[in-house]
C-alpha cells in the first residue's frame, strides 16, 4: 500500500546553496581572471556572511576551479560564502604574480562586500598544494606593498584564518634538496616560477614566495591549520612539520594534522579531514 507523507516546507532555504560563476575580478596583462562563488541559496536581508577564499593546487599553473566545488558547496550550505579563485600560470608570469592575483580576488570581494553579502572582517583563505602555498603567503604578507596592485587599491588583504593542505613552505629547499637532480629545462615549474635556470638565479624570487622565510617573531599572523599526508612524494611532509615547529616555537597559533600514509591529493581526502577543516573555519570566522 502507498502512503501520503507530509513534511514542513523550508522558507529559509536552510541547507541549500547556489553557484554564481565567471565573476571577473581582474585582468592583468590582458588575462581575464574570474572566480566562481558558492553561497547559501537565501541570505537573511542585510546579514553579512563569513567568506572563504579557496585556491586549488596547480603547480602554480592555471588552477582547475571546478575540482573541489562539490566539497566547497558543503561549506556554502553551512552558511558561508565560498569563492574559488584563479591566478595567472607561472608560464605566463613568474612569481609573485600568482600571489598578487589571489590578493586581487580578496580585495575585489571585500570592496564588493555589499553586493555579495560578505563580511570583510571574517575571511579565511584555504588552499591545496601550490594553492596552500598561496594561502600561507596571503596570511603572512597582509598589505605588503610588494604584492599589491591596482585592483581595488587601499582595500586590506588581511585575513582572519588560513587553511593549508600540503602546500610548499620552503621552495629553495625543494630546489636544492628534494629536486636537486631534476634538470633545469625551459618547461620546469621552478624555472618558470623563479625566472632563472640556476638556483642562485631564482633564489631571490623563490625566497620571496616561501612562507618559512616570513616566520619571524613579533608578526601579526592569523591562526593557521596545516594538513599534510606523510607519504607525499610531491611536497614533503617534513617541510610542513619543519614550518609548523618554527611557527610554534615563535608562539603563533598553528595546528598540524598528519594524515598517515596519504599521498598528494587522492587518499589525503576523507570525511574526517573535511570535518576538521570545516570545524576550524567555523571556529575562527563562523
Amino acid at each position: 500500500m502507498g502512503s501520503i507523507r507530509v513534511i514542513p516546507n523550508n522558507p529559509g532555504f536552510k541547507g541549500l546553496a547556489e553557484m554564481v560563476g565567471d565573476i571577473e575580478f581582474a585582468c592583468p596583462d590582458g588575462h581575464p581572471l574570474k572566480l566562481h562563488m558558492l553561497k547559501p541559496w537565501k541570505r537573511p536581508e542585510r546579514q553579512r556572511l563569513p567568506l572563504v577564499v579557496f585556491v586549488q593546487g596547480s603547480s602554480w599553473t592555471k588552477p582547475n576551479q571546478y575540482w573541489e566545488i562539490p566539497q566547497l558547496s558543503r561549506l556554502a550550505r553551512r552558511g558561508f560564502v565560498v569563492a574559488t579563485v584563479t591566478h595567472r600560470s607561472c608560464f605566463e608570469a613568474k612569481a609573485p604574480a600568482f600571489l598578487q592575483d589571489v590578493k586581487s580576488a580578496i580585495r575585489f570581494l571585500k570592496a564588493n562586500a555589499d553586493e555579495y553579502g560578505v563580511d570583510p572582517e571574517r575571511v579565511c583563505i584555504w588552499g591545496t598544494s601550490s594553492g596552500g602555498n598561496a594561502a600561507l603567503l596571503v596570511g603572512m604578507t597582509a598589505d605588503d606593498p610588494a604584492f599589491e596592485n591596482d585592483v581595488c587599491p587601499g582595500v586590506s588583504t588581511k585575513v582572519q584564518a588560513v587553511v593549508d593542505c600540503f602546500g610548499p613552505t620552503d621552495l629553495m629547499r625543494m630546489v636544492e634538496v628534494q629536486y636537486a637532480g631534476v634538470p633545469a629545462t625551459d618547461d620546469s615549474i621552478f624555472v618558470r616560477l623563479g625566472g632563472a635556470k640556476t638556483a642562485d638565479g631564482m633564489r631571490d624570487t623563490l625566497t620571496q614566495v616561501s612562507p618559512i622565510c616570513y616566520a619571524e617573531p613579533g608578526r601579526d599572523f592569523p591562526p593557521m591549520l596545516l594538513l599534510h599526508g606523510d607519504n607525499d612524494p610531491v611536497v614533503l611532509y617534513s617541510d610542513t612539520e619543519r614550518f609548523y615547529k618554527r611557527m610554534e616555537d615563535l608562539g603563533y597559533d598553528v595546528d598540524l594534522v598528519r594524515v598517515m600514509g596519504a599521498e598528494h591529493e587522492g587518499s589525503f581526502w576523507s570525511e574526517a579531514i573535511l570535518e576538521i577543516i570545516f570545524d576550524f573555519i567555523e571556529e575562527k570566522i563562523g
